[in-house]
């Protein structure tokens, strides 16, 4: 009886240390592995986003990035901190300190010269990614944690630009232009190739449709200053324009316009409610699908593209809705139709046929897209018979001055 006792105890023992071994193994093994993935996913999951606005709400640029960046965060439930006001300064560069120091692991800029100063941030703090909105320099920088970010919106500006001709028609056909010709008016911000780019694509689209259009550009000099961008287009006005369309930032020039009775193509959101009777469309660029997108690679692990170009495929190219009490008829059906010309390829805004520079077809181009010191062309452009922007960088390199469009002043 007693040996009987002592092998059952044996056998007791011999099970429990097999027991403790697999215990043993599985939390160092599949168990520990487990443990290790689900802190990896909790790891990946904590992103917060901190934003640099050049204006506030005021401003229909910044506020179509402030609504982008609220959508994008608050659908993907991240965390994110707003800085409005900041100039294109040294104080970029402390707000983006700032919000690292605030935790964030992703900053984004908003306007073109806040560049230099997230780049020298991004050499700073090399664990946080930062990315920039219109940029140039992430390809030459080759920093792994800056990067440049745009949309081809010189397409949402093409088909802007066909609601443009098509009232222009319908102006002419009632008698009311005031020339000989249909003339439109174009307040821009700067004479950077983001500006021409979007007016000239803007223009294109208005002569598809209305093939003897000419336009007059006059500049202010600053993205955000209503009291110029409204002076801007009362003298557009005044110099025989019959439509209005911008590349800046206030309510001016549609204010301009709604009190001149001027047909108005605004830019980053309608402005129907403060103009009902002269406002017909909008472009804008969404850019919630780029925020999701670069907090998506940071909670992946995940590279973010040095240069991004957002486009309507990918809903980062908008119009808003046709306001048809100031539209001509069927703008809506037009815009469709040439948008999926777009869309499929067999329009393309830049096609060479379309235009020509003093008189001959642009067969050439040397795009300056490294932004050199020197400014000098280094990239060829122009290829199967259109230009090809946005392709080689995300920001625009158009700025090629094409006949039909009559800069009024440059020194901006």
């Amino acid at each position: 009886m007693k040996n009987s006792k002592k092998i059952v105890a044996i056998v007791l023992a011999v099970l429990l240390a097999v027991a403790g071994i697999f215990v043993a193994c599985s939390k160092g093994g599949n168990g520990g592995e487990a443990e290790s993935t689900t802190k990896a996913a909790e790891d990946a999951k904590a992103v917060k986003v901190g934003f640099i606005f050049l204006h506030d709400e005021n401003s229909t640029y910044d506020l179509n990035f402030i609504n982008g960046a609220k959508e994008a965060c608050e659908e993907l439930g991240v965390e994110y901190v707003l800085k409005t006001n900041v100039p294109e300064s040294n104080e970029c560069y402390e707000a983006a300190a700032d919000l690292v120091d605030q935790g964030c692991n992703i900053v984004f800029a908003d306007s073109f010269s806040h560049e230099d100063f997230l780049i020298q941030a991004a050499k700073e703090f090399k664990d946080v990614e930062f990315c920039h909105a219109t940029g140039t320099k992430a390809h030459t920088e080759n920093l792994p944690n800056f990067h440049n970010a745009f949309a081809s919106i010189y397409e949402g500006r093409y088909l802007a630009g066909v609601a443009a001709g098509l009232k222009l028609n319908e102006i002419k056909e009632a008698g009311k232009l005031k020339g000989e010709v249909p003339k439109m008016g174009y307040v821009g911000a700067y004479t950077y190739a983001e500006v021409i780019s979007g007016y000239t694509s803007f223009y294109l689209g208005a002569k598809s449709v209305c093939p003897d259009v000419i336009m007059d550009v006059k500049f202010t000099g600053s993205w955000y200053d209503e009291a110029a961008e409204k002076e801007a287009a009362q003298a557009l006005i005044d110099g025989g324009a019959d439509l209005i369309s911008q590349h800046a930032d206030s309510m001016g020039a549609p204010t301009a316009c709604e009190n001149a009775g001027i047909p108005d193509i605004s830019y980053n959101g309608s402005t129907k409610d403060a103009c009902p009777n002269t406002f017909i469309v909008s472009s804008r660029i969404n850019w919630a699908p780029y925020f999701k997108y670069m907090v998506g690679q940071v909670q992946k692990g995940e590279a973010i593209d040095a240069d991004w170009t957002g486009t309507i495929a990918t809903g980062s190219v908008e119009l808003t809705e046709v306001n048809e009490q100031a539209a001509a008829k069927d703008t809506q059906a037009k815009i469709d139709e040439v948008k999926k010309g777009l869309e499929d390829g067999s329009v393309h805004v830049f096609d060479t046929a379309n235009f020509t520079v003093k008189g001959k077809t642009l067969d050439t181009y040397q795009a300056d897209v490294d932004t050199d010191a020197e400014f000098k062309g280094d990239t060829e452009v122009v290829k199967d018979g259109f230009f090809h922007e946005s392709e080689f960088r995300s920001a625009p390199y158009f700025d090629v001055q094409i006949d039909g469009i009559t800069l009024l002043n440059t020194a901006f």
